[in-house]
């Protein structure tokens, strides 16, 4: 997909990319230069903890989408592909 910056420097992020994302109005994110390329991801969001039974487990924001099955092994197989390709890079 292609997108065009226009003369304020605003960009348009494709529809299906903002929902694949989870990128909804208002949505907070962090944009960093990485090995030549701009990354757009959610910027992380505070997180509450409560404790049950003596153990602390964390509790999400209100606001925060519910995950699915799906997406959490689509976010595991990314971090999976990133490490393999970071370790690729490192054996050169």
């Amino acid at each position: 997909m292609t997108s065009t910056i226009d003369a304020a420097g605003r960009l348009v992020i494709p529809k299906a990319l903002r929902e694949r994302a989870g990128l909804t109005p208002g949505t907070p994110v962090d944009i960093r230069f990485h090995e030549g390329a701009i990354a757009i991801t959610p910027a992380l969001r505070e997180t509450g903890w409560e404790t049950r039974r003596g153990i602390r487990f964390p509790v999400p924001p209100a606001d925060a989408p519910e995950l699915t099955a799906d997406d959490i092994r689509d976010a595991i197989e990314a971090g999976r592909s990133e490490r393999i390709d970071e370790a690729s890079r490192a054996g050169r």
